[in-house]
């Protein structure tokens, strides 16, 4: 979940990979996963690697129906204590979001949960935050009306909202993009004009990465300068390293092959 800063990272909700994974959509990153017992055991990996850095991981049980239901990130919002719970933008994945909706309304009072109206459409996947800035992706998966909501509770949080036309080559925004740290953003070349982030406060950057590292510029940053990072982006690797933070790199090879990434599979609340 790329809604929260690091130090708001402490509590994580995952899902397990259903048998029916196989029929995961895959347009973008994949061709659809081929090793159910591979995949499974990359998140299993995945939620270790939370734990051991000190992260209370809670694990939902998967949805024999619901093929992308590992995939959480999409069907929740969380931002500084307020839980939005968005409309998905693929109507196959709309039921998934129930079993989410009740594990989140045991954390937080319902004056702090919002749902979005039928004409709305927002996958959570589709934002990114940076410090006290949050960027929208304007995608296949997520609308104007959905965005309208957004920026509606992002106003009453004292917050920014900029909005970034997403190609129809990307998934979601963080699906290319994320914030290793509060005050970083990792981007590739060529998908989006490198003006769309807009002028950013004075201590932040992007840094642009290859455009065949795409699937490695999305990271998860964690508090002590570490960051989660796939397997195999040669250039993302060493760009952590220059910046004096320390990478653990996990195989993702059958997440992505179902086209999805690092934050995918979490919801930090």
């Amino acid at each position: 979940m790329a809604t929260v800063r690091l130090g708001q990272k402490h509590r994580v909700l995952a899902r397990g990979i259903p048998d029916s994974y196989s029929n995961a959509m895959a347009n973008y990153f994949g061709s659809g996963p081929t090793d159910l017992e591979l995949a499974r055991a990359q998140h299993t990996i995945y939620c270790q690697t939370l734990e051991d850095e000190g992260l209370e991981v809670t694990l939902l049980e998967a949805d024999q129906n619901h093929p992308d239901c590992v995939f959480v990130e999409d069907q929740a919002i969380v931002i500084d204590g307020h839980v939005l719970l968005p409309i998905p933008g693929h109507p196959s994945r709309v039921a998934e979001q129930p079993p989410i909706a009740e594990f989140l309304s045991k954390h937080y009072s319902p004056e702090k949960i919002f749902r979005m109206s039928s004409e709305c459409k927002m996958d959570g996947g589709d934002l990114l935050r940076l410090g006290d800035l949050f960027f929208v992706g304007r995608s296949s998966r997520t609308n104007d009306a959905g965005i309208a909501v957004l920026r509606e509770l992002l106003d009453r949080l004292g917050h920014e909202l900029r909005v970034i036309n997403l190609p129809p080559e990307a998934l979601h925004l963080t699906s290319i993009s994320s914030t290793p740290t509060d005050k970083i953003i990792f981007a590739p070349e060529g998908y989006i004009d490198k003006q769309s982030f807009g002028q950013l406060p004075d201590d932040s950057q992007i840094i642009w990465m290859p455009k065949e590292e795409v699937y490695g510029c999305n990271t998860i940053g964690l508090e002590g300068g570490k960051v989660i990072i796939a397997e195999g982006y040669p250039t993302v690797l060493a760009t952590v390293k220059e910046l004096g933070l320390t990478p653990t790199v996990i195989d993702m090879s059958q997440i992505r092959a179902a086209d999805g990434s690092l934050t995918c599979l979490s919801i930090f609340y």
